[in-house]
C-alpha cells in the first residue's frame, strides 16, 4: 500500500509515500511495487549509495534509463530537471527533501521517487545518508550523461545552508544544459503501455553487467 501521486511539475515522475508499519520492535516499509508505475518496464538492477552531509550528486541524466530512488536512512534534498526536447514540462525544475532527520521526528518520512529517462537528476545529502535506487537497464557507461549542478538556468535549490558541497571530479567537470550537443540531448516520449493513454489517467488516486556502477 502507498500514496501514489504523478507529479504536477514534471512529466512522469512518481512520487511515493509507502505506508509504514511500525511497532516496538521498529518498521517494516514496502518501498517498491512495480504496479505504482503502469507502463514501466521492470527493475533489473538493485545500487546502495551512502554518503556523508554535505556530499553533492549530479545531476545525472540517461537516455534509456528509468530510476527508483528510496530513502531509508538520512536526509536527502532531490533536484530533477526536466531535459526532454518536446516534453509538457520541458525545462521545468522541481527541488524536494526525501527520508528524515533520523532524530525521532521523521516517522513516515520515507518516500520514494521515479524518475523517468531524460529527466536530470542528482541529491545532496542533508545529513549522512544512505540512498538506494532501483534501475531498469544494466549499468552502461554510455549512458552516464551530466549537467553542470550549478547551471544558473536549472536554478537548483540544494538546501545545503551551512554544508560545504562535495562533489566527484566528474560531476565538477559536467557542461551546462544549454551546452548539451543534440546527440545525447533526450527526446520526450509518453510514459506509459498505450502511447496515447497517459500515466496520470493509468493511476488511481489510492491505490550492463559490468562491475562499478553508477556514480551515485
Amino acid at each position: 500500500m502507498a500514496d501514489v501521486k504523478v507529479s504536477s511539475l514534471i512529466d512522469g515522475v512518481v512520487d511515493v509515500s509507502p505506508l509504514v508499519h511500525a511497532d516496538p520492535r521498529g518498521m517494516f516499509v514496502e518501498s517498491y511495487r512495480q504496479e505504482w508505475v503502469p507502463g514501466s518496464r521492470p527493475m533489473v538492477q538493485a545500487n546502495r549509495a551512502d554518503r556523508v552531509a554535505g556530499s553533492v550528486v549530479g545531476l545525472h541524466y540517461h537516455l534509456g534509463q528509468a530510476d527508483y530512488w528510496y530513502v531509508p536512512s538520512g536526509l536527502v534534498r532531490v533536484v530533477l530537471h526536466d531535459l526532454r526536447s518536446g516534453s509538457p514540462s520541458e525545462g521545468s525544475t522541481t527541488c524536494f527533501d526525501l527520508g528524515g532527520p533520523g532524530d525521532g521526528s521523521d516517522a513516515g518520512a520515507h518516500g520514494g521517487v521515479y524518475i523517468p529517462p531524460g529527466v536530470a537528476h542528482g541529491f545532496a545529502a542533508l545529513t549522512d545518508a544512505t540512498i538506494t535506487y532501483l534501475v531498469d537497464a544494466y549499468y552502461d557507461p554510455a549512458d552516464e550523461l551530466g549537467v553542470a549542478w550549478d547551471d544558473p538556468e536549472i536554478a537548483a535549490d540544494w538546501g545545503l545552508g551551512s554544508l560545504a558541497p562535495v562533489l566527484s571530479e566528474r560531476d565538477l567537470a559536467n557542461a551546462r544544459a544549454a551546452d548539451i550537443p543534440d546527440e545525447i540531448r533526450p527526446v520526450w516520449a509518453p510514459t506509459g503501455s498505450d502511447p496515447g493513454v497517459s500515466l496520470s489517467d493509468q493511476l488511481t488516486p489510492d491505490e550492463s553487467t559490468t562491475e562499478g556502477g553508477p556514480g551515485l
